[in-house]
């Protein structure tokens, strides 16, 4: 089990996540910003719905359809990742942070309900959507996703 390491980057992810998520819920007020940097706060929201809040205004059906789809998308992350060869070091380091984000925000949705969020950065009056830890292991698993299509790969000799 060569990809083991791997999984326990996920795992790390997932655990620190959870960990800075618990922290914003203990200490920070639902919508009100505590200020760190000219551009960066620390403001605890809730996403009911997925990227951006797609789908947040809706009836509660979302739920467990995001839940359902983050599962099933787990499952086959970590099929793949079982799937890959030692030398696929970028994919397989891409799929174990896209796979801990994705398990950390499944966490959230079946427990709570919602995504807790807590990263606010802004410029002027204009605010980025909040998000968290896993969602930014996911935005990096996903640009190094990008990269290893990106990098030319050795053909094997037959």
């Amino acid at each position: 089990m060569h990809n083991a390491r791997w999984f326990a980057l996920s795992a790390v992810i997932v655990l620190l996540d959870q960990l800075t998520k618990q922290w914003a819920l203990d200490s920070l007020i639902l919508h009100i910003p505590h200020k760190l940097l000219g551009v960066f706060n620390l403001t605890l929201a809730y996403n009911e719905g997925a990227a951006f809040s797609f789908l947040a205004d809706h009836d509660g059906w979302q739920r467990w359809f995001l839940a359902t789809v983050s599962l099933i998308a787990s499952i086959a992350i970590a099929v793949w990742i079982l799937r890959l060869k030692p030398e696929e070091k970028w994919l397989t380091a891409a799929l174990s942070l896209i796979l801990g984000g994705a398990v950390g925000n499944l966490i959230d949705r079946v427990y709570y309900g919602h995504v807790v969020d807590f990263l606010d950065f802004h410029w002027n009056h204009s605010h980025f959507p909040a998000f968290n830890l896993a969602d930014s292991a996911i935005t990096l698993g996903a640009i190094l996703l990008f990269i290893d299509m990106m990098i030319p790969k050795r053909k094997e000799h037959d």
